[in-house]
Parts: C-alpha cells; structure tokens; sequence
C-alpha cells in the first residue's frame, strides 16, 4: 500500500515511524529539510521536500498512485486543503487532522466528502473520549469494547495483593475459562502470553471477556470500583474543554490555569466549570481547592514531567483516579511503572484511527487502540480468508500476535484453540508494533 504523509511534527514522525515498520510504501511530505533527513536516515521510506499544499510537490511524491494521504501538519487549513488537492491529483482516500469540532459533526461529512476529505481526525477530540471511558472505568488502565461491549478488552495492572500474582496462565485457566489473557505489559516490555508465564506484581494485564465476567476480573485483581462525581483538572488545554462538554451534568469540574489569558477565555467555553487561575504544581492552590476531596485529578498541561509529577502529588493527597498526559512516547514506560492510572497520548491515538482506516474501508464499524508498542485490532473475517480454514491451533499463529475474543451475529465468545471463524465474525486482536500487515494477510 502506498502512503503519503504530509508534515513531519510529532504526529506525522510517528505515524512515519508505525507505518514504515508495517511493510508499507510510504512517501513523507514537507518543507523542513533537517526533519526529513532524519526520517529518511532512520527509517524505511522516502521523503519528499516541498510544501504539502504544492500542486507540484504532491505530484512528485506520487499521490496519483496513493492508496492513502494523511496530511497531519500542525495547520488546519493546509491540512484540510492537503487532501483536497491529493484527492483531485488521485490518491485514494484522505486524512486531514484537524482542531475544530464543528468539522466533525455528521452534517458535514458531506461537505468534507465533496472537496476529497475521506475522514477526519481530531486528537484532543480522541483524548477526551479516552479520558471519559478511564472515569467512568476508574479501576482498569485500559477499555476497549466490540460490538457494544459483546467483547471487552480490560487493561489492569496488578499489585502484590491480586490473587492472580504468582501463578502461571495455565493454572488460572484450568477450572475455569471466563477470560483470556491477551497480553502483559511488564516494565518497557509487552509479552503475548503462553501457559506457563507467570503474572508478576506491577504488570498490566490485557484481559478479553465477556460482559457477565467484568465484575470477575476486578474481584480477581483486588481494584475497588467508586464513581466519580468531583473532578480537577491541571491545563485549561482544548483536550480540558471538548471534556467539559461531554461531561455529565452531575460532575463538578475544577480547572487549574496558570496563564491569565487563557483563564479569561476559559468561562466562556466550560461554562458549568469552576475556572481557578494558579500554578496546579502548588500544593497550597491544590489544598486550597479541595484536592483531598477530589475523586479524579487530570493533568493535561503541555509538559509530560510536569503531568507525571502532578499526579503522583494528587495520588499523595488520596485521589482515587489520576489521569496524565505524557506524549514524550520515551516517558510512557516510565509512567506507566508509577502510581499514575491512565496515560494519554495525542500521537498513539491518531495513529489508533489511521490503522483503524488502514484496516477496514468502513471505519464506523471498527475499532484500533494502539499502545506504546502494541496494537488492539477489531478485524472482520473476509470469506474464504486464512484464518477461516482450520481451527485456531492449526493456524500456526506468529508469536506476536494472539486472538482474544469474536462476536458472532450479535454474541460475543472468548477464543480457543478449537475455534474455526467463520465469514462475518469480527475478532479482537492483539498483536506487537509492526505485525498489521501479517493481520491484512490472515483475514483477506
């Protein structure tokens, strides 16, 4: 598949960087020199100097035989104005990133459709909706759910008091099978599991289940379930205000500001919140705000430490759930080993909804979450595809991928070795950074 990537900022490299270890033919688009030389010196792909919204330039990267454009630069107009052009000079389908919900509304698909956008992504949009499944989830790391919630994909990480640590997968599974264990996080390294691993304290485990067994895994995992009903938030950032909007109205939300500034615009767009100008890095402005009363504390201030370090203050002070965003992808493994619950990350979750693209024409009806290095697929299984041939364990499955659970017409089932899909059945999958273009070739 040939793929062009105009803008070479975080979001762009990164998309570069996943994309050229999935055997894909990509072509990356931009006018700073320094960045696509060191694209080009580090990864397997070609670069292409000019600026994205040049007739010239796109044509010289290929867009005429793209499969895909995704034109991800920090400007929304040269986005937006990218892909038209790419789609009018032929490529395929276009991607524009983008930093306005109003273009997201389904009224205006339509629009957007007409001038060659095929879709659109908004990453602090995508953030928020993670950070409202990590509230209303409190005790899981991680939610994936398939075919409104028929399959569950929980990500938990354990501690010394789980009645799980210490024991090998195939103990845990011989008098009962009420849930598959995807995969484990342990340290900087995601294992797929066999039956004789052993569950250590501090991994997080990638549960697949059902429904009926959610209450199950949590019980098994010693977390406590609480609701959460008072909120505070560190950085009046855009991801702070599309989350003040999705918000119950029974969720009383504090938001911390330290740029005047933006503190007086902050009434006007998160009317129903409390609006507090301070540094959310004192402890006296947290005190005086009520953090010991708090039941969530969200740091989504544009430094990673400074996130990292607010919530293990707010864990300091007894809030249950604390959420951070961390997009230095370096500093994840390290957060990710604290007392820190949810992290967030613009790049991995637009990267979540181009393998979403890449892997399934029609986008509304499946999902990808990509984590630090590693991807949850929703797949469907195409008649006549590999996967369909024979039972699960005659599949000769690459180690680095494992098949959690399916739902078939409506219900959903874990995965054994018994298994024979059938055409129609959508599978979630858990595969290691760099393995989708081996997924492509299982399900047709």
């Amino acid at each position: 598949m040939r793929i062009v990537i105009a803008g070479t900022g975080e979001v762009g490299s990164h998309l570069a960087k996943l994309l050229s270890r999935e055997e894909q033919d990509i072509v990356v688009v931009d006018n700073n020199a320094q960045k696509l030389a060191m694209l080009d010196a580090n990864y397997n792909l070609m670069t292409c100097f000019g600026s994205p919204v040049s007739f010239r330039t796109l044509a010289d990267a290929g867009v005429d035989e793209a499969d895909l454009f995704i034109a991800v630069t920090p400007y929304e107009e040269c986005n937006v104005t990218a892909c038209s052009i790419a789609h009018y000079l032929g490529a395929k389908r276009t991607v524009a990133r983008i930093d306005n919900y109003e273009f997201m509304k389904p009224e205006h698909k339509a629009y957007f459709n007409s001038i060659g956008i095929s879709d659109v992504i908004y990453p602090e949009y995508l953030a928020a909706v993670e950070i409202m499944t990590a509230l209303k989830r409190g005790w899981s790391r991680n939610w994936f759910e398939l075919k409104d919630g028929e399959i569950i994909l929980i990500g938990v990480k354990v501690r010394d008091n789980a009645e799980i640590v210490g024991h090998q997968l195939k103990e845990l599974t011989m008098s009962q099978h009420n849930y598959h264990v995807s995969a484990i996080k342990r340290r900087r390294q995601t294992i797929i599991p066999r039956g004789d691993d052993v569950i250590m304290p501090h991994d997080i485990i990638y549960f697949t289940t059902t429904p009926d067994h959610v209450e199950y895994i949590r019980q098994i995992c010693n977390k406590v379930s609480y609701k959460v009903k008072r909120i505070m938030i560190m950085g009046g950032s855009r991801i702070a205000v599309r989350l003040a909007h999705m918000a119950p109205s029974d969720w009383k939300i504090t938001i911390i500001e330290s740029d005047a500034d933006r503190c007086r615009r902050l009434p006007e767009l998160c009317p129903d919140c409390e609006i507090i100008h301070g540094d959310g890095k004192d402890n006296d402005v947290l005190i005086d705000e009520g953090i010991s009363e708090t039941d969530a504390f969200i740091a989504l201030t544009d430094s990673s430490e400074t996130n990292i370090l607010a919530c293990l203050t707010a864990k300091e002070f007894g809030v249950n759930k604390t959420i951070a965003e961390v997009e230095n992808i370096q500093l994840i493994y390290q957060a990710e080993g604290l007392n820190i619950g949810t992290i967030i990350n613009k790049k991995l979750l637009a990267s979540s909804k181009i393998f979403q693209v890449l892997i399934d024409s029609d986008t509304e009806s499946s999902k990808f979450m990509s984590l630090a290095d590693a991807e949850v697929a929703e797949l469907e299984v195409k008649p006549g595809s590999k996967i369909s041939r024979k039972p699960v364990r005659e599949l000769n499955l690459s180690r680095d991928i494992t098949l959690g659970g399916l739902v078939r017409n409506g219900k959903g089932m874990l995965v054994t070795g018994n298994t024979v899909f059938e055409a129609g059945d959508r599978v979630v999958v858990f595969c290691l950074s760099g393995q989708i273009h081996k997924l492509e070739k299982l399900f047709g």
